[in-house]
C-alpha cells in the first residue's frame, strides 16, 4: 500500500495589497523595498514659524521707534537663536528618519565650519552670527518645508544643498563694522576698502611718517602764536559742549548753499578735527599704523603725519582711533584706541613724550577701544582708562609726561573727561557706568560723586547748565536726567527729573535757550530743560551728531548716512532750513565750524565747506584764504 502523500497547497498568485501587508523577513527583499516605505512627511510648521520669527526679530527695531535696548539685542542675536531652534526642530521634532537627521545635521555643521574658515576676516564674528549662520539654516528650513511630503531622502540632500548655497553667499561680502541700528555695513568682498585705496595711493609706505617742509623763522613764529590760541582746541569745541559762538551764518541755504572748497580721502576712525590758524589735526588708521595727521586748512593738503605701529578694530566700530586730539600749552595731545597717549609738536609731529594705558593702568583695551579725548587743565593732561584698578583716570605732566596722579573711577566708559565749575571750584567731570565722578584736576581727589549705575556703556558727555544743575545723559534706553548739586559744606544731589524722551547712544546733545536738542535713538528730539517734557520729535537722521550755531539759532546735524542738515533751534517745531549730501559712508564724527568754514569727516573722507555769513556778503573770506591759491583749486577737482 502506497504511503499517502499530504495534499499539496495550490499555488494562487498573491495580490499587490497582500504583498504590502506581508512582513518581509528576507534582508535582500528589504533592500529592494521602496525608499518611501520607511519615511514620513515632515512636520514642517515649526520650521516655518521659526523663519517668520527670525525675520520679525530682525526688522522689529526698524518699525518700533521707542523700543527698549533689548529689542536691538534681539535683532542682533535673535536670528542666531532661531538657527539653533531650527536645528533642535530637525533633530527632535521633524519626524525625519534618523539617518536623515544625522545627515542633515552633519551637512549643516560642515557648512558652518568650511564657510567660516573661508569668510573674509571682517565677516568672522558678528557677520557669521548675524548673517552666515541664519541664512544657511533658514535656507535649510525652507528646503525642508517645501519638500516636507517628498517621500525620499533626496529632500534632505536638497535642503542641505540650499543651506550650503546660503552659507556660501556670504563669502562674497566683507563688513566695515555696523550701522547704529546694528545692521552690518556690507560691501562686495572684491571691492577694496577706502582705507586700502588710501594706503595704496600714499606716497609714503605704511610705517613711515611724512615729514613737514622746513619752516622759516617768521612762519614758525606765526604758527606758534596760532597754536597758543587755537580756534577749536578740543573735542566738541572750547567747553566740550558742541557749541560754536562765532559769527552768525546765512541760514537760507536755498539762496546761499555751502560752497565746497576741498574734499580729500582720509583713513578710518571716529576722531573729529581741532583747528589752529591754517592747520587742522585729526587721527586716522593707515593700515597697521595709527596716524595723527596735520592738514592745511585752505587746501586739505597733508602737511605731516606721525605714525605709531598700532591697530585697533572691533566688529561694531571698525578700525581706527576714537578720540579727538587736544591743542593746549603749545602741544598736541593724542590718545589712540589701543591706549597710546602722546604729546606731539604741532609744528612737525615730533614726539615729545608718550605713555601706554595698557601698562600704566594694567588694562587691556575695552570692547570698543580707548575713546577718551585728552583733557588739559593748566599743566596737567587727564585721560580715562577705566578698569577695576585704582587707575581709572590718570594725569600726566603736560610738559614732561611724568605721572601726576591716578584716581579710581567707574570701570567702563567711552566718554571723555570734561571741566565744570561747581561753586567756586573747577572740577573734572567723568561720566562712567557707575555715575558721575567729580575730581580735583590738580590732585585727582574725588570732591563729589553722583551715583547712577547703568548696566551698559556711556559714550556721551554731561552738560553743566548753571551754578547748581547739570544734565546727566546715559546709554541707549535709560534716558537723561537733570540733577541739582549742592556743593557747599555738605554735598547733596537732588534729582529734578528723568526723561526717556531723550535717549542718546553715542550722540551728544546741545543746549539752547532752555531746551535740549539731540538724538533719541535714531530720531532727533527737543526736550524742555525745566520739566524734561518733549517739545517735538522727528527727523530720521540715524546715529548722527549735532553742533549748535548759537548766534544763528540753528544747528548743524550730521546724519549717520553722511548728509548735512541745517536745522532751526526752535522748540515749537522741527524745521529743516537746508540739506546737502556731503558723504556716502557711515558718519559718526562730530562736525566743526570755525569762522565761515564747516569741516566734516567720516571713516573715508573729509570735506570743507564755506558758509555764507549773515549781514556780511562781501567779507566772507577768512585768514586761511591767503593760503588757498592754486592748491585749493587743485584739491577741489577731487570731487
Amino acid at each position: 500500500m502506497s504511503p499517502v502523500r499530504p495534499p499539496t497547497a495550490s499555488k494562487v498568485p498573491m495580490s499587490s495589497s497582500d504583498a504590502e501587508s506581508e512582513p518581509v523577513s528576507n534582508p535582500v527583499a528589504a533592500e529592494k523595498a521602496p525608499e518611501g516605505r520607511s519615511l514620513k512627511p515632515l512636520r514642517w510648521w515649526p520650521a516655518a514659524l521659526l523663519l517668520v520669527v527670525m525675520i520679525a526679530l530682525r526688522v522689529a527695531p526698524l518699525l518700533v521707534e521707542d523700543g527698549p535696548p533689548q529689542l536691538w539685542m534681539a535683532a542682533g542675536f535673535g536670528p542666531l537663536l532661531g538657527s539653533v531652534l531650527i536645528l533642535f526642530w530637525w533633530l527632535l521634532l521633524s519626524r525625519a528618519a534618523w539617518t536623515e537627521r544625522l545627515n542633515g545635521t552633519s551637512a549643516l555643521i560642515a557648512g558652518v565650519a568650511v564657510v567660516g574658515w573661508l569668510l573674509h576676516p571682517t565677516m568672522q564674528g558678528p557677520g557669521m552670527i548675524m548673517l552666515t549662520v541664519p541664512i544657511g539654516f533658514g535656507a535649510f528650513a525652507i528646503g525642508a518645508t517645501l519638500l516636507a511630503r517628498a517621500m525620499t531622502t533626496r529632500r534632505t540632500a536638497i535642503a542641505s544643498l540650499l543651506a550650503w548655497i546660503g552659507f556660501a553667499s556670504t563669502l562674497l561680502l566683507r563688513a566695515e563694522g555696523m550701522w547704529g541700528d546694528f545692521a552690518l555695513d556690507l560691501h562686495p568682498r572684491w571691492e577694496p576698502s577706502a582705507e586700502e585705496r588710501l594706503v595704496a595711493s600714499s606716497a609714503a609706505t605704511a610705517g613711515e611718517a611724512s615729514e613737514p617742509a622746513a619752516l622759516d623763522p617768521a612762519e614758525r613764529e606765526r604758527l606758534v602764536a596760532a597754536f597758543a590760541s587755537p580756534e577749536w582746541a578740543e573735542f566738541r569745541g572750547p567747553d566740550r559742549d558742541g557749541v560754536w559762538n562765532g559769527p552768525a551764518i546765512d541760514t537760507d541755504w536755498a539762496a546761499h548753499p555751502p560752497e565746497q572748497l576741498w574734499r580729500i580721502p582720509v583713513g578710518p576712525g571716529w576722531s573729529s578735527f581741532v583747528v589752529a590758524g591754517d592747520r587742522l589735526f585729526t587721527q586716522e588708521q593707515r593700515g597697521e599704523v595709527e596716524a595723527t595727521v596735520c592738514y592745511d586748512f585752505g587746501s586739505g593738503r597733508e602737511l605731516w603725519r606721525r605714525e605709531f605701529t598700532e591697530r585697533f578694530e572691533d566688529p561694531l566700530g571698525g578700525p581706527g582711533p576714537r578720540a579727538t586730539p587736544t591743542l593746549a600749552t603749545g602741544g598736541l595731545f593724542v590718545q589712540g584706541a589701543t591706549g597710546l597717549v602722546a604729546r606731539l609738536d604741532p609744528l612737525d609731529g615730533r614726539v615729545i613724550w608718550q605713555r601706554d594705558l595698557r601698562v600704566e593702568a594694567s588694562r587691556t583695551p575695552p570692547m570698543w577701544g580707548f575713546s577718551a579725548s585728552p583733557l588739559v587743565v593748566d599743566d596737567v593732561v587727564i585721560t580715562y582708562a577705566g578698569g577695576e584698578s585704582d587707575a581709572g583716570v590718570l594725569a600726566w605732566d603736560a610738559a614732561t609726561g611724568e605721572p601726576r596722579w591716578r584716581a579710581p573711577s567707574g570701570p567702563q566708559s567711552y566718554a571723555s573727561p570734561q571741566l565744570g565749575t561747581f561753586g567756586d571750584r573747577q572740577l573734572v567731570m567723568m561720566l562712567t557706568d557707575q555715575g558721575l565722578d567729580l575730581l580735583d584736576p590738580e590732585s585727582g581727589t574725588e570732591a563729589y560723586g553722583y551715583d547712577w549705575e547703568f548696566d551698559g556703556y556711556r559714550a556721551v558727555q554731561p552738560r553743566w547748565l548753571d551754578g547748581e544743575t547739570l544734565i546727566v545723559p546715559t546709554g541707549m534706553g535709560a534716558g537723561t536726567r537733570r540733577v541739582r548739586l549742592n556743593v557747599g559744606t555738605e554735598f547733596v544731589a537732588t534729582d529734578l527729573w528723568t526723561t526717556r524722551e531723550l535717549k542718546p547712544d553715542f550722540n551728544d546733545f546741545v543746549v539752547h535757550d532752555g531746551y535740549l536738542y539731540g538724538f533719541d535713538q535714531g530720531l532727533f528730539t527737543c526736550v524742555g530743560i525745566e520739566e524734561g517734557g518733549r517739545a517735538w520729535r522727528g527727523g530720521r537722521y540715524g546715529k548722527g551728531q549735532v553742533l549748535l550755531l548759537a548766534q544763528s539759532d540753528a544747528m548743524i546735524v550730521m546724519t549717520e548716512q553722511g548728509e548735512i542738515v541745517l536745522l532751526a533751534a526752535d522748540p515749537t517745531e522741527r524745521r529743516e532750513l537746508g540739506r546737502i549730501e556731503a558723504m556716502q559712508a557711515k558718519t559718526w564724527n562730530h562736525p566743526v565750524v570755525v569762522g565761515d568754514r564747516l569741516l566734516v569727516r567720516n571713516s573715508e573722507e573729509a570735506v570743507c565747506y564755506r558758509l555764507t555769513l549773515r549781514d556780511a556778503p562781501d567779507s566772507t573770506a577768512t585768514a586761511t584764504d591767503e593760503a588757498e591759491g592754486a592748491e585749493s583749486a587743485e584739491s577741489t577737482t577731487n570731487d
